[in-house]
């Protein structure tokens, strides 16, 4: 009976001391561990959210866990044109589209932009036109293809088909315009925002920005309190009885990750889909497609000899031979209609080719940086009025800029903050950016060189010669200030020496129109950021926070 008693006595001990060691694990959270304050406290003072466990997987994407992998590596390159280098880089993990945008996706943007900024309305006409997709690209001097032209975009037939005939700036567009959207539904369901305000309360002098929500929160949907108030959110009170926490920050964890284009090594690395190769911690084998093998063909039981991806298979074979050799597309083909890689990513070869966000430069610049790899960064700063606040772009100070084609665009929107180059006060004495804009960086020119000095006139001397690396036409667009009419003046330059220049953007993967040679993830090309084509798609991607892995970061063996 006494070992049963001290028995009993010791469960009893444990049962304390782990109910103890729970109660200052869940209280742990709520106190400053440098100073012992609390967080959160009900009285005021700071707050913070303690509870936040994961960053959610953002709608629509899949989740790419970071790594390294050998960027450029190129299975055939009969051409030998130094387009592509094999660099060693590490990527952070991060989220990826599963399938491209759709038409059903932009038509949705499109209606948005509508109804906000009606286009019978002259004040906003050049905003929902400038984000229309050029649907002439289909058209073929030799080729009857009025059917897509007048269909391929609205039509409920292709409303799960990639959307073409977008821009790289269109793209850029859109993926702001979704991040807005997706973080005014997660304040809605949190509370903070009311319910339904985007059909309701929303107008061109009252919309959403989530830059200006984080910065000058009570001027967002034009300062509507009601909106703004109107959440079903039990408010909070410090001491006093004052409200607190009325508005969301980046602290409360509820303000989603910016979407995005990715970058081309990101994409490169989950096209890959490098993980089935992985043992332990090298990759064994190599892959020069999204699938296992060297073959476009499966080489399953169950679905032996199928196509694995929507591309041309040879001069006037778009498809194959009716039936049982047919990939099942044309032109451009369902999203999903193929297997998705090891991410879970659809189409990241063939179908249609992709915009990604990056500069176009010969050379992968792997010397200067290894991680993350990008070209194509312009910093710059929230514009500040003269009392202090941001500058927020209201309805009548819409500033639209003109393309090298033509075309005219927005460059910012009624409610969104407008912004200006980094100066002096960012750059000042700092070592790792000098400058707002840095396309240009190391790319090889004069400019680029320890030499270069700003005084440095490259109109000097014979101007048949340049001083620049990439010396590209350059064609003058401008409106006409008497009639308003647009002034196109091609430039008929004979010394132009390539087409490169800071506005072209990187595409990736193949498409409906290209040969298994472009279907290699590897593989790169560029085109105008301004213009558009039947063969050029996008997807988004959003930044991972936090651990690199979705398990927490857990030591793993």
């Amino acid at each position: 009976m006494k070992h049963v008693s001290n028995l009993k006595f010791l469960i009893a001990v444990t049962l304390c001391a782990s109910i103890v060691s729970c109660n200052r694990s869940s209280n742990s959270g709520n106190v400053d561990s440098a100073t012992g304050w609390k967080i959160n406290d009900k009285k005021g003072g700071f707050q913070y959210n303690t509870q936040f466990k994961e960053q959610e997987t953002p709608p629509g994407t899949a989740f790419v866990e970071g790594g390294t992998f050998t960027m450029g590596k190129v299975q055939d390159d009969p051409m030998h044109d130094w387009n592509n280098t094999p660099t060693q880089q590490h990527i952070q993990s991060f989220y990826m589209d599963e399938t491209e945008v759709t038409n059903v996706n932009y038509l949705f943007y499109l209606d948005y932009l509508k109804n906000v900024y009606p286009p019978d309305d002259p004040n906003y006409t050049l905003i929902y036109k400038g984000a229309l997709p050029d649907t002439l690209v289909w058209r073929n001097r030799l080729g009857y293809n009025e059917m897509m032209t007048e269909n391929y975009l609205r039509h409920p037939g292709y409303a799960d088909y990639p959307v073409v005939g977008v821009s790289w700036i269109q793209a850029v567009e859109y993926a702001n315009w979704r991040t807005d959207r997706v973080a005014e539904l997660s304040l809605q369901e949190a509370g903070y925002i009311k319910r339904d305000a985007q059909y309701t309360d929303v107008s061109a002098e009252s919309t959403f920005s989530t830059d200006t929500y984080i910065n000058a929160p009570s001027q967002t949907y034009g300062g509507n309190a009601e909106v703004l108030e109107g959440g079903q959110r039990r408010q909070q009170t410090d001491a006093e009885g004052n409200p607190i926490n009325i508005y969301a920050d980046r602290e409360s964890g509820l303000i989603p990750v910016k979407y995005r284009l990715p970058t081309e090594a990101e994409w490169e690395y989950a096209a890959l889909g490098m993980s089935e190769l992985r043992q332990y911690n090298v990759y064994r084998g190599r892959k020069k497609y999204p699938w296992d093998g060297q073959y476009t063909r499966s080489g399953k039981r169950v679905n032996r000899g199928d196509q694995l991806a929507n591309f041309k298979q040879g001069k006037g074979d778009y498809g194959g031979i009716s039936g049982w050799s047919d990939d099942g597309a044309d032109i451009t083909a369902e999203v999903r209609t193929y297997e998705p890689n090891d991410y879970g990513l659809y189409d990241m070869a063939g179908n249609v080719a992709e915009w990604v966000a990056d500069v176009y430069r010969p050379i992968v610049d792997d010397e200067f940086n290894d991680f993350n790899y990008y070209r194509g960064n312009v910093y710059s700063k929230n514009a500040i009025n003269e009392d202090g606040t941001v500058k927020i772009v209201t309805v009548d100070e819409i500033v639209y800029d003109t393309l090298s084609n033509g075309k005219i665009i927005a460059r910012d929107l009624p409610g969104e903050i407008a912004r200006i180059p980094i100066d002096e006060e960012e750059t000042y004495l700092r070592t790792n950016f000098s400058q707002s804009d840095n396309r240009n960086f190391r790319d090889g020119d004069k400019r680029s060189s320890r030499y270069y000095r700003e005084s440095f006139d490259e109109s000097e001397g014979d101007k048949s010669t340049t001083s620049k690396m990439y010396n590209s036409p350059k064609h003058k667009v401008e409106m006409d200030s008497t009639d308003g009419k647009m002034i196109r003046e091609y430039d008929q330059s004979n010394s132009r020496t390539s087409l490169i220049n800071d506005e072209v953007r990187v595409y990736k993967g193949g498409s409906w129109r290209d040969r298994a040679y472009w279907i290699d993830p590897a593989q790169r090309r560029y085109f105008p950021q301004d213009m558009a084509t039947d063969y050029i798609g996008f997807r988004c991607a959003v930044s991972r926070v936090g651990s690199k892995s979705e398990d927490g970061g857990k030591r793993r063996n």
